[in-house]
């Protein structure tokens, strides 16, 4: 179809009221009911027009975005009422619309009377699809919402062109984070700490942090344990004309369960020393003598550009011109008459925050800490030795310093690969602050320095990389947490209710294997001699396993280091058997829970 024929067909679906709502629940993660609805609307099924992007398109191509937005609106209305629905219906509306004369708070309230609704029953939810927007006129129509009891929501964070500017902007009770950053968060550490950073965001903020494109029970599990109180998808419900009012067996019982989620580690990066040469974007300067209306000219053919630098004739920066400081000139009654043939250094800001390109990420965010909350919603200038490069991005930023904290924490130990101790203990304090019971089991290997002393550290490397890959077999990866503290020491955090039987595969198949690891004559003997911690030659044993395991009962245990002390007395004990055992620490076992004496434990665990 010809855009007019699409232009005449979409008057037709406004003028029969053919348009339709489907609706999708959001859950609240904390009490498992659903808390609201998002408002999805749909053209004709028999129409090119039925798909929303093509809806949505052709009425903004036309010129008759306000006025569909406006029916689509009144549609959600009457089939949220119909249908009766608890909690609160969110419909989304574009700033172009929210600006317009028909969304006026009376007009809204009208159209809720008019199907026995209420303000506070809508939540109007801003889609940031428009480069262009008037922070201030905004502001002022989302004020006049909230007096009438309408609440305010930010969709796709994370996605649009000024996510971070706008939240700061409209203050919203609700943030939606985009689904790009869900999904497979599970799986993606770098998602994990992007969606913890805006939770923090959130709060000082007094937002709520809405979760979309939630499809799978550990993308729900992660986000229940990131503390994220509600979210939509999916596993939760697919848009529907009569959409679920509970959540399925399958999310209730991912919620209900006390199993807490093991985060995936991030791989070290190679040098911490990261630069704002690496948030760079090049973008396009004028000359202080360009006049106003063509650098605003120049922003509308780059909707991309938050701002453009002002560079003199030496290549060097000297003021920038933001996007939304100008719109607010040029949009004001005479703006263009008045402002248009000025040249832009007179409306530029002169003093920006210049930053050279090899300025340290940690020296740049402290600059814009310094400089106040406009570099970091308005950005930087980057510069080569003075001259001009570039621009660069909070919200570039914030990301950026978040994968520095993640790189800085030691997450990983090169040998195996496996978290190290702040991952370790992060864990743990997680499990604690659920009351989750779990087992703490401390591995450690016996004899390992004669066994480096006789066959050399490579040697020595394989025993501990082969001990590693033990421990990643034996253990369910979804519940069991296994780390790496240093050397030859290894902890694994249990949540399986298997956990004795996995150790004791492990210590059966460790030394199964490792019997390939010595020479046939030491097999036979039983051990080697080698000099001992005072220099004077020894026989010492062939390298076992020892295991320490310790109930972590939440009713007994407050603090990572009361476990820690627990897990390595038990190691201590179980070092004392001959060859390969388990101990288990049943000092604070609950009375009944207990199985035998620590000499039975001690005897009967030894291979």
């Amino acid at each position: 179809m010809s855009q007019e024929e699409l232009r005449l067909h979409l008057q037709q679906i406004l003028a029969g009221t053919r348009l339709t709502t489907l609706l999708q629940p959001v859950l609240d993660l904390f009490d498992g009911r659903v808390m609201g609805y998002e408002a999805l609307s749909r053209g004709p099924s028999d129409s090119p027009l039925h798909a929303p992007q093509a809806l949505l398109g052709v009425a903004e191509y036309h010129g008759l975005l306000p006025t569909l937005e406006w029916a689509c609106v009144r549609t959600a209305f009457k089939t949220f009422a119909r249908l009766k629905l608890p909690g609160r219906l969110f419909v989304n509306l574009s700033p172009h619309s929210l600006l317009d004369a028909a969304f006026t708070p009376d007009a809204m309230l009208a159209a809720l009377d008019e199907v026995g609704m209420t303000g506070h029953q809508v939540v109007i939810e801003i889609t940031e699809n428009a480069a262009a927007l008037d922070y201030a006129d905004m502001r002022q129509a989302v004020s006049l919402l909230r007096a009438a009891g309408i609440e305010v929501a930010m969709d796709d964070l994370g996605e649009g062109f000024s996510s971070l500017r706008l939240w700061s902007e409209l203050k919203p009770a609700f943030v939606k984070i985009d689904k790009h950053f869900i999904t497979g968060i599970h799986q993606d550490p770098h998602k994990i700490q992007f969606v913890r950073s805006i939770k923090m965001l959130a709060e000082g903020a007094h937002s709520c942090v809405i979760a979309e494109g939630v499809e799978s029970p550990s993308e729900l599990a992660v986000l229940k344990d990131l503390g994220i109180r509600f979210a939509q998808g999916y596993l939760i419900g697919r848009p529907s004309p009569v959409p679920v009012r509970l959540p399925s067996s399958e999310v209730q019982a991912c919620l209900q369960s006390g199993t807490v989620s093991v985060f995936p580690v991030p791989q070290a990066r190679d040098g911490l020393r990261i630069s704002a040469g690496r948030l760079l974007v090049p973008a396009p300067s004028v000359p202080p003598q360009t006049i106003s209306e063509d650098v605003l000219e120049l922003m509308m053919q780059h909707p991309e550009l938050h701002a453009v630098a002002v560079v003199d004739q030496h290549g060097v920066p000297v003021g920038i011109l933001h996007r939304p400081a100008l719109l607010d000139r040029f949009l004001t009654l005479y703006g263009r008459e008045l402002h248009g043939r000025k040249p832009c250094s007179e409306l530029m800001d002169p003093d920006p925050l210049i930053v050279d390109k090899a300025t340290h990420m940690t020296e740049l965010s402290e600059l814009v800490v310094k400089k106040g909350k406009e570099a970091f919603t308005q950005g930087f200038v980057i510069t080569d030795e003075g001259r001009y490069l570039g621009l660069g991005s909070g919200f570039d930023l914030m990301r950026e310093v978040t994968e520095m904290q993640i790189a800085a924490a030691r997450y990983a130990n090169p040998l195996t690969g496996l978290p190290g101790n702040v991952p370790i203990q992060e864990h743990m304090e997680r499990l604690l602050a659920n009351d989750q019971t779990f087992v703490t089991a401390y591995f450690d290997l016996n004899h390992f320095k004669p066994y480096n002393d006789v066959y050399g550290f490579r040697r020595g490397d394989d025993i501990i990389q082969r001990l590693a890959r033990i421990l990643r077999e034996s253990c369910n990866l979804d519940l069991d947490f296994i780390g790496h503290i240093g050397g030859d020491d290894f902890v694994v955090l249990f949540q399986s209710l298997d956990w004795m039987e996995r150790c004791q595969g492990m210590l059966d198949r460790f030394d199964r294997e490792c019997l390939a690891l010595f020479n046939p004559e030491h097999v036979e003997a039983g051990g080697y001699r080698s000099e001992d911690r005072r220099g004077a030659m020894a026989f010492h044993s062939l390298v076992s396993l020892s295991v320490g395991a310790v109930l972590v009962d939440p009713a007994y245990f407050h603090q990572y280091q009361e476990v820690a002390r627990a897990a390595s007395e038990a190691k201590q004990m179980a070092k004392r058997a001959d060859g390969s055992s388990l101990f288990i620490d049943q000092r604070r076992m609950p009375f009944g829970r207990r199985l035998a004496t620590e000499e039975q434990l001690v005897e009967e665990a030894t291979t």
